[in-house]
C-alpha cells in the first residue's frame, strides 16, 4: 500500500529511507529508474547489497547514514518511502521531494502509527490521506529519535 501510494513512473527517482534487508527496495527498482536508499545500521545494508546484487538489480545506491537527513547530493526525488515512524516529516526529508512529489510515512511515536500520504507543494508538505494504521520501528537519527533507542 505505501509503494502503490507513490505513483510511481519507469521514469521515478526515488528515496527509501530504512533499507532493512532490501526487499521493498528491489519491490521499487522493478517500478523506478532508480532508488537510492539510507539505512542506518551498516549490518542490513551489507546484507541488503549482497540480496539485491543476487537478484541482478543494478539500479539502487545503497547509503549507511543518518536517515533523517536523506540523501541530499542526489535529491530530488519524485517519491520517498520512510519505512520507519517518527511523529512528523524531518524537514530535510521534505525539502528533498521535487513540487508536486509524494512522500509515505509511518507517523506516530513507534509502534502505533497511520501510515500517511504528502505531497509536496509550492507551500511545503501537505498531508493528502491516511493509508492504514500499523506498527514500525522508530526512525532514529538527530532529526528523529536517538540511536540508542534502536
Amino acid at each position: 500500500m505505501m509503494i502503490e501510494a507513490l505513483d510511481l513512473t519507469s521514469s521515478s527517482r526515488v528515496l527509501e529511507v530504512g533499507t532493512g534487508l532490501g526487499f521493498q527496495t528491489a519491490l521499487l527498482a522493478h517500478l523506478a529508474r532508480k532508488v537510492v536508499t539510507i539505512e542506518a545500521w551498516e549490518d542490513l545494508v551489507e546484507q541488503a547489497g549482497s540480496n539485491l546484487v543476487a537478484q541482478g538489480i543494478i539500479n539502487v545506491d545503497i547509503r549507511v547514514g543518518d536517515c533523517t537527513r536523506g540523501v541530499p547530493d542526489s535529491a530530488p526525488f519524485d517519491g520517498i518511502l520512510v519505512s520507519a515512524a517518527f511523529t512528523e516529516v524531518p524537514d530535510p526529508l521534505a525539502e528533498q521531494l521535487i513540487e508536486g512529489g509524494r512522500l509515505v510515512q509511518p507517523i506516530g511515536p513507534g509502534g502505533n502509527e497511520i501510515v500517511t500520504l504528502f505531497r509536496r507543494t509550492e507551500d511545503g508538505l501537505q498531508p493528502i490521506r491516511q493509508i492504514i494504521p500499523a506498527r514500525f520501528v522508530r526512525l532514529v537519527g538527530r532529526k528523529a529519535f536517538p540511536p540508542d533507542m534502536r
